[in-house]
C-alpha cells in the first residue's frame, strides 16, 4: 500500500500532533473510545461499498529515529472472527502551502473484510487514512494564534501526486459511524405532518409522549337501574313475610 495526502499545515505542526495520542485519537473518524483505556483503544464501524464491519482493537504511532511515524494496529471484528493488523509508515514532507505524508505499509486481514472487492476495501482504507490526517491537521488549528490565517482543507493525491479531490468537511465520518437517517422520533413527526397545511400543524395537540393526558371520564348509572335493585329486594321481603303467615294460619 502506497498513498499521498497533501496537507496545507507545516509539517512540524503536524509532527505536534502526532505526538499527541489524544489529538491522535479524535483524528480517527467514528472511533468510539474505552473508558478507562488508552487513548487509541476503542470500536471503529468502518464501511466498505454497501457494507459495514465493526472493529474493536488497539493502535499506536510512535516517532522512529529517521523521523518517519510508525503506525501499528490490531483489531478484532466485535462480531465474529476476522482480525486485521495494520503497519504503516508515515513520511512528512515539507511542500509549497503544506506538506505531504506519504504513507507506505502493509495490512493483513481475515474473517468478513477479506470477502469484499479489493478495490472496494482498498478505497474504504485510503479514504479513511485521508480523512484521519485531515482532522489531525484541523484539530491542530486550534492552537493558531489569533490573527493567523487558517489553511485550506486537506486534498487526497494519490500515489501519483495529482490532486484528485477536496473533502467537504460535513462528510468528516459519514463513511464510518453515521447511517444518514434521522431518529426514530424526528422521522415520525416528519410523517405525521406530511400532508398538513402550516395552520394544522401549528395548532395540532401534541402527539407521542407529550400529548397532554386525557381526564378520567366519570361513568353515570340509569336511574331506572338504580332502584332496580331495592325495588327487588323489598318485593322478595315481601314475598317471604306473606308465606310465613299463610303458614301459621294453618
Amino acid at each position: 500500500m502506497e498513498h499521498q495526502v497533501f496537507v496545507p499545515v507545516p509539517a512540524e505542526r503536524l509532527r505536534t500532533a502526532l505526538a499527541d495520542q489524544a489529538r491522535v485519537a479524535r483524528a480517527v473518524p467514528g472511533l468510539q473510545q474505552e473508558a478507562g483505556a488508552e487513548p487509541l483503544a476503542g470500536r471503529l464501524k468502518l464501511r466498505v461499498g454497501g457494507h459495514s464491519v465493526t472493529y474493536r482493537g488497539t493502535a499506536r504511532v510512535t516517532l522512529q529515529e529517521d523521523g518517519t511515524y510508525a503506525v501499528d494496529g490490531d483489531a478484532t471484528e466485535s462480531r465474529g472472527t476476522g482480525a486485521v493488523k495494520l503497519a504503516l509508515t508515515l513520511t512528512l514532507t515539507d511542500t509549497e502551502g503544506g506538506c505531504t505524508v506519504t504513507a507506505e505499509g502493509t495490512a493483513d486481514a481475515s474473517g468478513r473484510i477479506t470477502e469484499l472487492p479489493a478495490e472496494t476495501v482498498t478505497a474504504a482504507a485510503t479514504r479513511l487514512l485521508t480523512r484521519f490526517l485531515e482532522n489531525l491537521a484541523a484539530d491542530g488549528d486550534e492552537t493558531l494564534a489569533d490573527g493567523d490565517e487558517q489553511p485550506e482543507r486537506a486534498v487526497e493525491t494519490g500515489a501519483t501526486g495529482s490532486p484528485a479531490r477536496a473533502l467537504h468537511p460535513d462528510r468528516l465520518s459519514g463513511d464510518f459511524a453515521d447511517t444518514g437517517e434521522p431518529p426514530a422520533e424526528a422521522a415520525h413527526a416528519r410523517r405525521t405532518m406530511i400532508g398538513r397545511s402550516a395552520e394544522e400543524v401549528d395548532h395540532a395537540p401534541p402527539r407521542g409522549r407529550y400529548a397532554p393526558v386525557p381526564a378520567p371520564q366519570t361513568v353515570t348509572g340509569n336511574p331506572a337501574v338504580r332502584w332496580a335493585a331495592p325495588a327487588a329486594a323489598l318485593a322478595l321481603a315481601s314475598a317471604i313475610v306473606v308465606t310465613r303467615a299463610l303458614r301459621k294460619r294453618r
